[in-house]
């Protein structure tokens, strides 16, 4: 039997309590907004409080640096299967892949796991880590690239913003 961590318990003592007076069951599966919000894994943000998201009305999809070009399976079912109709793409201050380039992480995925650690990257996504150098270039960049991708259908809004960790606030890049 596996055993279980201070995390495992966190998950299902946390979850007991919450589950004791959830009532949001009958939520439809698309969200009652229809947009999505694709920002960063980072922990020091919140997306439902941070951009006023309830429950059931958004899809947040969650990836290293906001990246769109790791996201686009998700936001292709989120917009093709589930009805949503504009993205916002999040990315923050403070970011982690702001602090590295793709050739320093493969450098560490060897050094730690080997060479079965570096084929499993290539595999996965050819040694592309999708750092940037630039914050507000990224977010350009990424819309423009959303824009421009053809699994994205023409006129969808997207836009692109910065999430200041420092503050809490976000402002729109483009």
């Amino acid at each position: 039997m596996a055993t279980s961590t201070p995390h495992q318990e966190n998950l299902t003592s946390s979850n007991a309590s919450y589950a004791s007076t959830f009532t949001q069951g009958h939520l439809a599966l698309p969200p009652a907004k229809k947009y999505a919000v694709l920002t960063c894994m980072d922990a020091r943000i919140d997306p439902a409080a941070a951009f006023g998201i309830s429950l059931g009305d958004a899809h947040v999809i969650r990836n290293a640096g906001a990246s769109a070009r790791d996201a686009l399976r998700s936001l292709i079912i989120s917009q093709q299967l589930l009805g949503t109709q504009e993205i916002l793409l999040v990315k923050h201050t403070g970011c982690g892949m702001l602090t590295f380039k793709d050739e320093d992480a493969v450098g560490l995925v060897k050094k730690n796991l080997g060479e079965g650690g570096i084929k499993a990257v290539q595999q996965g996504f050819r040694e592309e880590f999708l750092t940037f150098p630039d914050l507000e270039n990224a977010v350009r960049s990424d819309v423009e690239w959303l824009n421009q991708n053809k699994g994205i259908p023409d006129g969808l809004v997207v836009s692109g913003w910065v999430y200041e960790v420092e503050t809490g606030k976000v402002r729109r890049v483009i």
